[in-house]
């Protein structure tokens, strides 16, 4: 049965796959509210071992996969409020980012300003060729937090430069050649292809997903070194468990692997 979190619903599939859609119309558009129901969603997956792997999309025919910041949260706000307001989206944003489980984003609309963000924090982007991408912040007299996380993403800073200072929208071919996006299809095929990376993520060892996931979050601020040393380490203790010894017969064995994750 789907789980009602708030404006997302999750329905998890037999191998493991959660498709979450996010829907709040007629946008999509992210209030103070949303940025609450993110933080409940972490908490639901974290606590689901059912779930292996997370495929983030909106609902076919939807206006935008994301559209943006609710604007109506910001009318008469002073800088207090907005302090807080930030305070309490950066308790859960980072949990987003830190979440345990791969989580693909099936970018089938416009993704605005906080959209766009959003689907950085993604592991992986597969975006309908003609959906809009843009940080409009800069029209509202607002300075867009993307910059950061573009730079992380190894997108050109030229490129990121031109979308923050001219808040323009592109479409996802226009912005492909940056490396932002795994895949760039025809809208009809988004989700298909969203779905078919989360099938191959879902029939691996649970506990390799999380190690996995949790090294490759660590790779921020540290040099290749220190991020290969700690994936080292992950990996030296799943030796332990009995999935990485199944893993290495199988292969040796010319079967697949029956994971029990553990």
């Amino acid at each position: 049965m789907p789980e009602n979190i708030g404006s997302f619903t999750v329905e998890v599939d037999e191998i493991g796959v959660g498709q979450v859609v996010f829907s709040r119309p007629p946008v999509n558009a992210v209030s103070l509210g949303v940025y609450e129901d993110i933080g409940k969603l972490v908490s639901f997956v974290e606590a689901n071992a059912a779930i292996r792997v997370i495929v983030l999309t909106a609902p076919p025919g939807a206006r935008a996969w994301c559209g943006g910041a609710d604007l109506a949260d910001f009318v008469g706000m002073d800088p207090a409020r907005r302090k807080e307001r930030y305070r309490f989206i950066n308790e859960q944003v980072p949990r987003f980012y830190k979440l345990d489980r791969p989580v693909i984003a099936a970018i089938n609309g416009a993704a605005i300003g906080i959209g766009m963000v959003l689907a950085g924090l993604c592991d992986m982007r597969v975006a309908a060729e003609d959906a809009m991408f843009a940080c409009p912040e800069i029209d509202y007299g607002l300075v867009g937090g993307g910059a950061g996380l573009f730079g992380m993403l190894k997108m050109p800073e030229a490129k990121a430069r031109e979308i923050l200072f001219t808040g323009r929208k592109f479409t996802a071919r226009e912005l492909e050649p940056t490396g932002f996006f795994n895949y760039v299809v025809p809208r009809a095929e988004v989700l298909d292809k969203a779905l078919e990376l989360a099938q191959m993520i879902a029939r691996k060892s649970l506990p390799s997903i999380r190690a996995r996931k949790i090294a490759s979050v660590a790779l921020e601020g540290r040099t290749w070194i220190e991020a290969y040393l700690d994936a080292q380490s992950l990996s030296a203790d799943l030796v332990a468990k009995a999935d990485s010894g199944e893993g290495v017969r199988a292969f040796l064995e010319h079967r697949k692997p029956n994971y029990r994750d553990n």
